[in-house]
Formats: C-alpha cells, structure tokens, sequence
C-alpha cells in the first residue's frame, strides 16, 4: 500500500461472497509486516474445521492473534508494529460478545457493552499506525430472524457496519466475488 495508504477499510457481503480473499489479496499488496486477528471459535468439530482451513490459507509470515472479544486490546498492541490488520470477522466479535443474551436478559447492558467495544475499536484503528481491514457480513438483506437472539445480533452487527463505514477510507461491498467499492476512492 502507499504511503497515504487508507487508515480503516471495511469489507462487507454476503456469506461466502469472497471477503476474505478479497482481505487478504489487498493486504498482501502491502510489502510490509501483516497480522490477523481472528474472532471465530472453534466450539464445536466443525467450527473447528473452517478455522483450520482458514489458517491454512493465510500465508505463514502472517502473525495471528485468536482473540474472540477484546480486539481493540489487540489494536492497541501492534497497531504501531504491523503495517496492515486483518480482522475476520467482525460479526463474530459481535455473537461472542452477546454469548450470554438469554431472550432478552441483559439486553440494554450487551447493547451497552456491544457499542462500546465498536467505538473501541475504531478509536484504536485510527490512532493506529497500520491500515486496518474489517471484514463483516452484511445483514441487512436477510431475512428477519425469528427469534430475539437473533434480531438482536442483526441490529447489533448492523449498528457495528454503520459505524464502521462512516469512519472508514473505503468500503467495498462483495458480490459474488466481485469487490465493488461504495465508499471512497481507490487509487491503487
């Protein structure tokens, strides 16, 4: 990347639409030192799987920090060190962060606590050295979950999308695989 490289990038689509690829492919261009910060768990087999598979396609220079809730700690940590960050995904953070929702137990603390992990996190992006790719699923052409756990996370990660694309450089949205940008302008 060059040196008025974008500060904060987000990457949004749907499920399987190729933002990891496209992450990583525009974190590559960048000749210096790369990490990933990984939010997903691995709770059950499968899940486990998936992450597997995932590591295996990063490249092994890359450094990885598995942290499930506290990215902004992560941020603050080696943002002055590395020179791109990766986090995939951003709509894991928010599920682990609201683990404990219980149909609606808690919900104004979670939402509470939900913001301000975002608001952490985009502070801490753009105090940070590094440019920093957030990759996120877009929730807003889904259906309507049928349970308060799940609209909860959709207005949650909704939320975090909005907040994040207003503070970002750039903002693609993937389709198919395809990276169309919606917000700023590329320049590379």
């Amino acid at each position: 990347m060059k040196q008025d490289k974008p500060k904060l990038i987000l990457i949004t689509g749907g499920v399987r639409s190729g933002k990891s690829s496209f992450a990583q492919s525009l974190a590559q261009k960048s000749e210096g030192r790369i990490a990933f910060i990984a939010t997903a768990q691995a709770l059950d087999e499968e899940m486990a799987e998936r992450i597997a598979e995932h590591r295996k396609k990063r490249p092994d220079n890359w450094e990885t920090y598995e942290e499930p809730c506290q990215v902004e700690k992560v941020i603050r940590e080696i943002g002055f060190l590395a020179d791109v960050i990766i986090i995939d995904c951003l709509n894991f953070l928010v599920a682990n962060l609201m683990a404990d929702f219980k149909d609606g137990n808690r919900k104004e603390l979670l939402n509470s606590k939900i913001k301000e992990v975002i608001a952490s996190i985009i502070e801490e992006s753009l105090k940070s050295r590094a440019s920093i790719i957030i990759v996120s699923n877009e929730v807003g052409s889904g259906l309507v979950p049928v349970n308060p756990a799940g609209r909860f996370f959709r207005d949650m990660l909704g939320m975090a999308n909005q907040d994040i694309a207003r503070h970002a450089d750039l903002v693609y949205l993937m389709v198919a695989g395809i990276p169309l940008l919606i917000k700023g302008k590329n320049d590379e």
